[in-house]
């Protein structure tokens, strides 16, 4: 575990214009979420060659489908020719091209150009270059995490590196095998308040005795007011009278394979920057992607995930499900109480972290370091 740090009681958070300004909220579209790996989708939602799934990452909207052979690929969503949205849809299914409905230019599923009106004609038309613009790709988890930079980070460093720091070793993640698991329930929450309130909101536990009764019953140590990701490798325990991770602390479902005594009866919480939340209990996996829409809009997809034989079965998830959504509720309006207080001149000059609420500093010197770095804009390579 790591050791808290001494030092003055309160110190200082953003000021209140850093979750109201529009200049603020496009330079973060800009340096941070066309800049970092962006988690984007549950890879098995595209099911075979030609399904693709539209997301909008910053100001751009990415398309991801599956090649012939399967693979994932990832493109930004305009035609090359005069601009037009390749798919106007957020999900749909070709069967082995993509056609602009405007001139009709089409690209084969590696996004290379095939097809357009009197293209034999122009034979000087280098079908490659003048195909679809390729987005970085990587999966981890299930998911497909894109970047939009021309130079991606390192993907080990800056997403799995967070899972590493968080917990302690690479390996405490990978037995959870979240790649093999099923969602079992989807929840979309469209949140009134910035993306950072949201992020801060995650990190810390200070507020959970004050609007988390039923997580606190689970977890004990959570009323005291420190967040599980405080310390490093530390996971909650689960109060002596709670039999699984559930609204009622009702039993849940067998204990994932894989994992070690040490992790049983135990949560876990890890923050991937910028924009995902991982809780990890033994017998399912929880997932936030959070999708900044405006300054003060964001939309938050949480996935619960479990071994395939517990969907397959059709068990009953509700009562798992249950506990992190009212929790989700819980937190997302506690972030809309405060967003309006951001444009307050009471707020100009921030607030304040308690001891407990410390780390979110560090949050807070790397959305300020993002934003000053100087560089181009990323535009796919």
């Amino acid at each position: 575990m790591t050791a808290m740090t001494s030092g003055p009681s309160l110190i200082a958070t953003l000021p209140g214009r850093a979750y109201t300004d529009p200049g603020t909220f496009r330079r973060e579209q800009e340096r941070i979420f066309e800049a970092l790996w962006f988690c984007a989708i549950r890879s098995a939602e595209l099911a075979g060659p030609g399904a693709y799934r539209t997301v909008q990452v910053g100001t751009e909207s990415v398309l991801i489908t599956r090649n012939a052979d399967g693979a994932l690929r990832a493109f930004l969503n305009v035609c090359r020719h005069r601009g037009a949205r390749l798919c106007a849809e957020p999900a749909g299914e070709v069967r082995r091209t993509l056609r602009c409905a405007y001139h009709a230019w089409t690209y084969d599923l590696d996004g290379r150009l095939v097809a357009a009106p009197n293209l034999a004609r122009m034979k000087d038309i280098d079908r490659d270059a003048y195909g679809l613009r390729r987005v970085a790709l990587r999966e981890w988890l299930g998911y497909a995490w894109v970047c939009l930079a021309d130079e991606p980070p390192s993907f080990e460093d800056t997403v799995m590196g967070a899972a590493v720091e968080r917990l302690g070793e690479a390996a405490a993640i990978d037995r959870y095998r979240t790649e093999e698991l099923v969602v079992g329930r989807r929840i979309r929450y469209d949140v009134a308040a910035n993306w950072k309130l949201i992020v801060e909101n995650f990190m810390e536990c200070y507020h959970c005795a004050t609007i988390h009764p039923e997580l606190t019953d689970v977890l004990p140590e959570f009323a005291r007011g420190y967040a599980a990701q405080y310390y490093v490798g530390h996971g909650a325990e689960f109060a002596s009278a709670a039999q699984g991770f559930t609204v009622d602390g009702s039993e849940g479902f067998g204990r994932l394979p894989g994992l070690t005594d040490a992790q049983d009866r135990r949560y876990y919480a890890v923050t991937v920057k910028p924009q995902v939340f991982i809780n990890l209990v033994p017998d399912h996996v929880i997932v936030h992607r959070m999708f900044p829409v405006d300054v003060a809009r964001t939309v938050v997809e949480c996935d619960w995930l479990y071994a395939p034989e517990v969907v397959a079965s059709g068990a009953d998830v509700s009562r798992s499900v249950e506990l992190f959504h009212r929790v989700n509720v819980q937190d997302f309006e506690a972030c809309e109480l405060t967003q309006p207080a951001m444009d307050s001149r009471a707020y100009r000059g921030g607030g304040v972290l308690v001891p407990s609420e410390h780390h979110i500093g560090a949050f807070h010197g790397w959305v300020t370091a993002r934003l000053v770095e100087a560089g181009p804009r990323a535009s796919g390579a």
